[in-house]
């Protein structure tokens, strides 16, 4: 049926949704860090672990 989607695929496509959300917060979070204190490498090098994750979910997805 058009429109719908079977368990499997409706949930990892929540869930990716949900890890592009948190990536997008996280930059967000780690900017405001950096304006605020100062850059922190770890943090930036966390991001930059997340958001390959996310990629990797939306690579493995399709």
């Amino acid at each position: 049926m058009p429109g719908s989607t079977n368990g499997t695929n409706g949930s990892a496509n929540g869930s990716t949704k949900a890890m592009g959300a948190l990536t997008v917060g996280g930059l967000v979070v780690v900017t405001a860090y950096t304006v605020v204190l100062g850059s922190n490498g770890w943090l930036w090098f966390g991001w930059v672990v997340l958001g390959l994750l996310t990629l990797a979910m939306v690579v493995t997805q399709s």
